[in-house]
Formats: structure tokens, C-alpha cells, sequence
């Protein structure tokens, strides 16, 4: 538990009661919406909905669960008289177990997407618009870096181990490694045209790089920093993760209209119609299935990971669904 939010949680009262969950617990900031909602992906039923937060779109939650971290897209203007001040944004801190935010963090900039290391101390947020990121740390839930990366980055990843942190700068083409212990940069990796999105290959060799404006998918060799093989997937590409086999990558392409999967063994493919405008994507652990969301409908769709079958949809309360969140059963 976050030290000085105890006695703030002790005096919380509920605002919707949970349901009970059978099944991994995914979080989904809906953006436009003004919302977070939890879903079962047992039933995938949506279970609860965190208000009073501003068009959020990086998530992130504790390992334990206990905390979402929400990023917003939202900007508030200097004051009069302060020209050369940052616009500010917001990081939300929310307690899913009291239904509400506990804190609002002010951060220069609107946030993009997020990450967190493996203990749950640190958050990472990328700010897009000032070309760095920031480092929240969760025992004091103050801002103590702030990180130049490159131009407009966009998506940022931490290995397992929690020693590197790697972040995608869609204005010059190249991923930033950051040694985590001294929160210096060690390297500039190549990437593909306007790289954005991000995943691990499941040894932590390989980062698969969503290029939407190429249409590609870039793999990127973590010991050399350089492109190793491009694939080609379709117009806009957006969202990509790792299926729970550890090497079927999964991989939505917004104005192609597809859902493909990306054999990475073999560099087969196959792709399936999906509309309108599948966006968002996460493979959620040890179901099966493979959340999607629509850049313009309110929904998301339930994949089977083997058939590519919608097997389900949930409706979106309101906007759309952005950066998930998965905590395991």
C-alpha cells in the first residue's frame, strides 16, 4: 500500500461496489468518456466504473492490484501572465476496492501512455508534446525525474527485471533505453517510420514496434539496437501484444480494418476483417481471448486467439477504449 494514501483509504467510503470476479480483472480508460471501467474477463461483464477523471488514455495498475494510475490527455492552459509556464496534466490515483480517485498529481504536459516497474514503486508517463518523460514515484507520489527522450514519444515498456525502460519517439524514428537505476539514457535504438506502440518478444530480445503511418511492424534487436525484419500488416497500425502462446503477436491496423495475428517463428500471418477501426489491443493472460477496442464505435471486441472469431462484445458506457490494464485472477 502507497504510505500516504492509508489514512485517506480508511476514511473512503464505496462508490459502486464490486462484483464478484471469477476471472482476470481488466481495467479500460474510455478516453472521451471521462471514465475508467473495470471488466470481468470471465464474463466480460463490465464490474465497476471509476469517475472524475479527465479523458484519460494511459493506464497502468500496481502488481498487487491495489492502484490504477491514470494518465490524462487533457491539458490546463498556464494562468495569465505566466507566457512561458507549461501547460499542466494530470495523473489520477485510483483505489478500485473505494470506487473513486485518492489523489490528482499535476505533470507538465498531457500524457500519452504509461508504465510501471515490477515492484510498483515507479510510473513512467511519456509526454508527447514536450518531448520527455516523467517518473512518478509511488511512495511519496511526487514527480522525481523528468527525462529527455526524443521528439514526441509516444509508448514506453520496462523489462521484467525492472532495470530498463525503453520508450518509442515517433518524431525521429528510434527507442530510448533508460538504465533505471540511475535514470540516464544508455542508447538510442533504430526503430521504423513514426514508431509507436510497443511489445517484448517473450525472451526480452526483441521489441515489436507498431509503425502506423508505414503500415508496418518493425522488430527490433535489443542487442544490437537495430531493425531486423519488417512486416508488412496495413493501414494505420495501431495496437499490438504477445499472445499467451509467447509468439503469436497480435496486431490492429485502424484503416486497414484488421485484426492479424503474426506468427514471429515463422513470419506467417493471418488477418481477419474487423470494423470499425480496431484500435487498442490486449491478449489477456490465460483466457484465450484478446481484447480490441473501436477508435470510433463504443465497444470492445472479445477475440478467440486461436479462430479469430469475435466470440463477444462489450458496450462501452461512453468513448473509447484506450491503453488496458490486466491484473491476473
Amino acid at each position: 500500500m502507497i504510505p500516504s494514501l492509508r489514512i485517506l483509504i480508511l476514511l473512503a467510503s464505496l462508490a459502486w461496489p464490486l462484483a464478484a470476479m471469477g476471472g482476470p480483472t481488466v481495467y479500460i480508460p474510455l478516453g472521451a468518456g471521462n471514465l475508467v471501467i473495470a471488466v470481468d474477463a470471465a464474463t466480460h461483464r463490465i464490474t465497476a466504473r471509476y469517475e472524475g477523471v479527465e479523458n484519460p488514455h494511459g493506464l497502468v495498475v500496481t502488481p498487487d492490484g491495489e492502484y490504477l494510475i491514470a494518465g490524462s490527455l487533457a491539458e490546463t492552459a498556464a494562468p495569465p501572465g505566466t507566457a512561458h509556464e507549461t501547460p499542466t496534466s494530470r495523473l489520477y490515483l485510483i483505489h478500485p476496492a473505494h470506487g473513486h480517485v485518492m489523489l490528482t498529481i499535476a505533470v507538465a504536459g498531457w500524457t500519452h501512455h504509461q508504465a510501471i516497474t515490477p515492484d510498483g514503486r515507479y510510473v513512467i508517463s511519456t509526454h508527447t508534446t514536450r518531448g520527455d518523460i516523467s517518473v512518478l514515484d509511488l511512495t511519496n507520489n511526487t514527480i522525481i525525474q523528468r527525462i529527455a527522450t526524443g521528439p514526441a514519444p509516444n509508448y514506453a515498456l520496462i523489462t521484467r527485471e525492472g532495470d530498463r525502460a525503453y520508450v518509442s519517439n515517433s518524431g525521429n524514428n528510434t527507442i530510448t533505453e533508460i538504465d533505471l537505476a540511475t535514470w540516464k539514457p544508455l542508447r538510442t535504438l533504430e526503430a521504423g517510420p513514426s514508431p509507436e506502440h510497443m511489445v517484448f518478444a517473450s525472451d526480452q530480445r526483441t521489441l515489436y514496434v507498431s509503425n502506423p503511418r508505414a503500415g508496418t511492424v518493425s522488430a527490433v534487436s535489443l542487442d544490437n539496437g537495430q531493425v531486423t525484419t519488417t512486416y508488412e500488416i496495413g493501414a494505420n497500425v495501431h495496437g499490438l501484444d504477445m499472445g499467451d502462446d509467447g509468439r503469436t503477436l497480435f496486431i490492429s491496423s485502424q484503416k486497414a480494418e484488421t485484426l492479424t495475428a503474426l506468427d514471429t517463428g515463422s513470419g506467417k500471418m493471418r488477418s481477419v476483417p474487423l470494423a470499425p477501426a480496431p484500435y487498442h489491443l490486449n491478449a489477456i493472460p490465460g483466457t484465450g481471448f484478446v481484447y480490441v477496442s473501436s477508435r470510433q464505435d463504443p465497444v470492445i471486441w472479445v477475440i478467440d486467439q486461436q479462430s479469430l472469431e469475435v466470440t463477444a462484445t462489450i458496450a462501452l458506457p461512453a468513448g473509447e477504449g484506450h491503453q488496458m490494464a490486466v491484473v491476473p485472477r
